[in-house]
């Protein structure tokens, strides 16, 4: 989805990459002449935010931050929350938008929601944007565009899987929730996204959801990404469970002035440039 207005293009070689969760922001500046990612951070909070205190940090960050202070020939906003569903294209009406997320999200009757279409699995991810968000970047800078965390996760694990045949798990993690996204064959089988507290609950969901799509864990792959690391505590009790255990790692050819520190982290917002 993108929003437009008339202000006067500038002509800039950096793009950005924004990502907004609850939990904390994550920014991404590419240098497009030479291909590089100049600048890469991420902002924490110590607990589940409201819109109205991540705008604030997202403010501090804008006013603070030197890399932030410039002109951008693209942003794209990446909108990371569970108030999102995906449909299928033949079943897809936009005048029913509300409807397909009432079902299994909670949502006011003054929500604004959007929607992303997925090529590559034939489906729209119908979802809730943080729109003051939306408003804020809008106005500081003009046309950008922005979709679902889940757009971008789901599109490029796709990309990545069209001539493979295993079946796999990808586990995305978090502070405090993962998404798992199941395919096989290339195919998509599920997406879903839980929270969690301690490594109990996440296998817990991990083996519910091979168990309820019917994968041994003997023979299936779950690959990670995100915020864990080889043996750390989620890491651990995984292998405990499920043989083939890897990690992920982002498709992108960019230089990086500093690189990450491993090559499944932040695969969202880097693949969203």
């Amino acid at each position: 989805m993108a929003l437009t207005s008339n202000n006067k293009h500038i002509i800039s070689n950096k793009n950005l990459s924004i990502q907004i969760s609850l939990n904390g922001l994550s920014f991404c500046v590419l240098n497009t002449e030479s291909n590089t990612v100049v600048f890469l951070k991420e902002i924490s909070t110590e607990k589940r935010e409201t819109p109205y205190k991540i705008l604030d940090l997202l403010i501090d960050a804008f006013e603070t931050e030197k890399a932030l202070q410039t002109a951008f020939n693209d942003i794209q906003v990446i909108h990371e929350n569970e108030l999102a569903t995906l449909v299928p294209d033949e079943l897809f009406q936009e005048e029913n938008l509300a409807d397909y997320l009432k079902f299994n999200s909670k949502i006011l009757r003054s929500d604004f929601i959007s929607f992303d279409k997925i090529d590559r699995n034939n489906s729209v991810n119908v979802y809730v944007p943080y729109v003051n968000i939306n408003n804020y970047i809008y106005e500081q800078f003009g046309a950008f565009s922005y979709k679902h965390f889940s757009t971008v996760l789901i599109q490029q694990i796709l990309e990545q899987e069209q001539a493979e045949t295993d079946t796999k798990m990808y586990v995305h993690v978090q502070n405090t929730h993962f998404e798992i996204v199941v395919v096989k064959q290339g195919k998509l089988l599920l997406y879903n996204s839980f929270e969690y507290a301690t490594k109990e609950d996440f296998i817990y969901y991990v083996l519910f959801t091979a168990e309820q799509l019917q994968l041994n864990p003997d023979s299936f792959i779950l690959l990670f990404l995100g915020k864990v690391t080889d043996n750390d505590e989620l890491h651990s009790i995984a292998y405990k469970y499920i043989r083939h255990i890897r990690f992920a790692k982002r498709n992108d050819t960019f230089k990086y002035l500093e690189k990450p520190k491993s090559n499944h982290a932040f695969f969202t917002l880097i693949h969203s440039l």
